[in-house]
């Protein structure tokens, strides 16, 4: 097997997803921990457009972008598929992993709020997203997207869902409330409670007192 390496930030929710990937795959490989702020030379001359993470090196070819690291993961890797076999199939599971990655931006400037309303206007947001999966994504009472084993779905929309429980920490608000998203709730436990996915969740206190560090000190430079 090709050496694999990943370059990752421990709270990203787009470094959990590879790494959720590769341990769902049983894949071996090498972490490398970035400094957000003190980028090392491996990661600039591998991602040299974005400057970010997280990157996977396979047979010291790069792959940035974190859904595209996960699809190339699955082609080279056969064994626990996260794409359906059928093309109908993968261009759905596709459409709805593009969803969840545009939700983050409505996650984001949750994360950036400076003000009430803001935060109100962000939380609002993130609500009409979550009302379009709630009632388009987990009906017919699946316990996953694609049924009963994780797929690319779970995987994008796990890494949004995780982060939105830690900006409910920071902020102290209720985003995911059970009354409003039943079946997201009831996906977001499945999901979590996956061995995989529960031994490879970062420590959320520990999230949560990193990204309230960064908020304080991206507030004091503004």
């Amino acid at each position: 097997m090709a050496e694999v390496k990943l370059h990752g930030f421990w709270y990203s929710p787009f470094s959990w997803r590879v790494v959720w990937t590769l341990k769902l795959k049983g894949i071996p490989y090498d972490y490398t921990e970035e400094d957000r702020f003190n980028k090392s030379p491996q990661l600039l001359q591998y991602n040299p457009v974005h400057k970010k993470t997280p990157v996977l090196v396979h047979a010291g070819k790069p792959i940035c972008e974190s859904m595209i690291i996960v699809e190339y993961i699955d082609e080279i890797w056969s064994q626990n598929p996260l794409l359906p076999a059928d093309p109908y199939g993968r261009a759905l599971a596709r459409f709805w992993a593009k969803y969840a990655d545009d939700m983050f931006s409505a996650v984001a400037a949750l994360f950036l709020s400076s003000t009430g309303e803001e935060r109100e206007k962000a939380i609002e947001k993130i609500w009409e997203h979550l009302r379009v999966v709630e009632d388009h994504c987990f009906g017919d009472e699946k316990k996953f997207f694609g049924g009963d084993t994780i797929n690319i779905v779970d995987i994008a929309l796990g890494s949004v869902a995780n982060f939105v429980l830690v900006e409910e920490d920071i902020f102290e608000v209720k985003v995911l409330e059970a009354e409003k998203f039943p079946r997201l709730i009831s996906w977001f436990n499945n999901f979590r409670d996956v061995p995989v996915i529960a031994e490879n969740l970062p420590d959320p206190e520990k999230v949560v007192a990193c990204l309230k560090s960064l908020r304080e000190k991206s507030t004091a430079s503004s």
